[in-house]
């Protein structure tokens, strides 16, 4: 039994110093399969080059996509935050349902100018009013005509609509209170007018009116009507549109911005009292459902992401499944070529699964070169048309990590046949 004890300490050692040696061998092993399968790929060029290209070509497309469909999902959600719906009521005008609700419609004069004194009244949970009136219109200029939307507006339009002046400056409350004949063009409309030249004061024909160009908008994505307008259109101060373009003071529409969402519903009830006071009683204003419409614009945005998902990223995963099958490929000339190889290796102790994995490894280092060079075109495309998105537009780490693995399983799942045909291969047979 002592002997046993006194023995115990050394035994032990010896075990420690048995399991380190075969963490080395195990360490050592795996390097000279990386260097073995590097040199086995140089040593056929054409042929691993042809399956790096397909490789690289499925990681850099998942990649690219996948940071660029991000990038895409940011400047929508920048464009659905520049429609600027976020705490506000929309009045506008109600279409009579019944021919009993045409003949009381009949008696009011609808929404008017005239009643923005009682219905832009200072309300302490209103951040302010925007009325608006829009009307298409032929305008002419030095090099030609153009249908465009006329729309009046009040100096604070630009800040409660979030439309930013990218040349000149916006309407006044000067402008207003002299009914000047000024106008802001939207970004889309001095294209198409002026070219690249900037239009800032030149003139612009409205109905035999000219008008001095003060600014233009700055460009950007077009979610709604009122954007779509905007940009296709000039917009000019609202008691000059009153003056010259309509004389029976209609308003499309009153919007009404929030100091905090959830007032909405108050508001809204308040903002709809005052203008049945203002039209006695008749009931021809509603407000728009401003929360179905960013619903539906919403949805068909996801629906059209699904879409465009689901198609590139199969192009990628085809382009990546035939990199698959070049992998399996190589493998198995590999295995045809190094049949002896293998015998000898048997002979002189490896056992099937250090062929197994020898195989494995070879495979799963022919992916990864080929996603590293997919992974390193990938980002520089990436950084390339990073300036295209309002917030740049980084590599997809998801996506990184989806390229990697998809190529990684790939090439074990292809590599696996050879490698065990490689495994089960008998050293007699192998060296003969």
């Amino acid at each position: 039994m002592n002997d046993v004890l006194m023995m115990h300490p050394t035994a032990a050692l010896a075990g420690t110093t048995r399991r380190r040696r075969t963490l080395g061998t195990r360490v050592a092993l795996v390097w000279e399969v990386i260097t073995g399968g590097l040199i086995e790929l140089w040593s056929h060029k054409l042929r691993s080059l042809l399956t790096l290209t397909l490789l690289m070509l499925g990681v850099f497309a998942l990649v690219v996509m996948s940071s660029v469909l991000g990038g895409v999902k940011d400047k929508i959600s920048t464009g659905f935050a520049g429609m600027s719906w976020d705490a506000t009521v929309i009045l506008i005008p109600r279409q009579p349902k019944t021919s009993e609700e045409q003949k009381r419609f009949a008696m009011s004069s609808g929404l008017r100018y005239e009643d923005l004194a009682r219905v832009a009244a200072p309300h302490p949970k209103v951040l302010g009013f925007s009325p608006r009136a829009t009307e298409r219109s032929v305008v002419q200029t030095a090099t030609g005509g153009e249908r465009i939307f006329v729309n009046g507006v009040t100096a604070d339009y630009s800040f409660l609509m979030n439309r930013l002046i990218g040349l000149g400056r916006g309407l006044t409350a000067d402008d207003q209170r002299r009914h000047s004949t000024v106008a802001v063009v939207g970004a889309t409309l001095a294209s198409k007018l002026f070219g690249g030249s900037d239009p800032v004061g030149k003139d612009l024909v409205i109905e035999g009116t000219p008008y001095r160009i003060v600014g233009v908008l700055a460009s950007g994505q077009m979610f709604n009507e009122e954007m779509y307008q905007d940009a296709n259109g000039a917009l000019i101060p609202l008691e000059t549109y009153m003056d010259r373009m309509d004389k029976d003071h209609q308003l499309t529409q009153v919007t009404v911005k929030l100091k905090a969402k959830r007032d909405l519903d108050e508001v809204s009830a308040a903002m709809l009292g005052r203008v049945r006071q203002a039209h006695h009683g008749i009931e021809d204003v509603e407000v728009k459902n401003l929360d179905a419409e960013l619903a539906r614009a919403s949805e068909d945005f996801q629906s059209e992401m699904h879409g465009w998902t689901v198609v590139l990223f199969s192009l990628a995963g085809t382009v990546l499944l035939v990199g698959g099958v070049g992998v399996l490929s190589v493998m198995l000339i590999s295995f045809s070529d190094r049949r002896y190889e293998i015998g000898l290796r048997k002979a002189i102790g490896a056992d099937d699964g250090q062929i197994l994995v020898q195989f494995l490894l070879e495979a799963m280092v022919l992916a990864a070169i080929g996603a590293s060079i997919g992974t390193l075109a990938g980002s520089a495309l990436c950084r390339a048309i990073s300036d295209k998105f309002p917030w740049g537009l980084v590599v997809n780490p998801y996506g990184l990590a989806a390229a990697w693995g998809i190529a990684l399983v790939l090439a074990v799942g292809f590599g696996l046949y050879p490698a065990i045909r490689a495994a089960r291969l008998s050293p007699m047979e192998a060296m003969r």
